[in-house]
């Protein structure tokens, strides 16, 4: 299994690649290595609301497919499109979640205690809108880790916004209510070496207080 550990490299190459190899295609073995080094992203409070739609088969490429709008080139001849979701409601794995960093020696059985107490409360009482903005930015933590570790595996992806939330969760039977689409990422081994791009300077972007 290839892996790149240069990191400038996988950092200042990393291109959004439109147009990919159709013929090849990620093994499962190796998409769950990828998504499972992904996942090593952080998220609020630990809760990794992230949950992923990997479409690989032509059937479900050809459902993706009217709902992509203007990126039907990436569905086309990706080896996946992966629908990245949060979850509103990831806090119901709060207990397992932190049991099980307790059970593995990563937490303090009374820091467990005292984070449980402090966010059930936090979670239970928070507006839709407050945690649909954390599944928001925990997605797309998510999403930016995928495409970097991707690049590791000698794959390329490109990030994508533009698709009609609704339809895809409908589409691929999620719960809208529960799951707040994020973005979708295509995947797969580039064609060409993609168009580099512009950046602004720090002294454009940053302020110095």
């Amino acid at each position: 299994m290839y892996k790149n550990n240069d990191f400038e490299d996988i950092i200042k190459n990393r291109r959004s690649i439109r147009t990919y190899d159709d013929s090849v295609k990620i093994s499962r073995e190796e998409m769950e290595q990828i998504l499972t080094d992904a996942m090593r992203a952080p998220s609020s409070v630990n809760m990794q609301p992230w949950r992923f739609v990997v479409v690989e088969s032509p059937e479900g490429k050809a459902k993706l497919r009217p709902l992509v709008r203007f990126n039907t080139q990436q569905n086309d001849t990706s080896s996946a499109m992966i629908v990245i979701f949060g979850d509103v409601n990831s806090f119901d794995n709060g207990e397992k979640i932190f049991s099980s960093a307790v059970e593995q020696g990563l937490m303090p059985a009374d820091v467990k205690e005292k984070q449980m107490a402090a966010l059930t409360p936090y979670y239970a009482n928070s507006p839709r809108e407050e945690l649909e903005r954390v599944a928001l930015i925990d997605g797309s933590l998510v999403a930016m880790q995928l495409m970097l570790v991707a690049r590791a595996y000698g794959y390329d992806t490109n990030p994508i916004g533009g698709f009609e939330r609704r339809e895809v969760a409908e589409a691929f039977d999620i719960d809208i209510e529960r799951y707040v689409p994020v973005m979708i990422v295509s995947i797969g081994k580039a064609t060409d070496a993609g168009y580099g791009s512009y950046r602004l300077s720090v002294d454009e972007t940053v302020f110095w207080k």
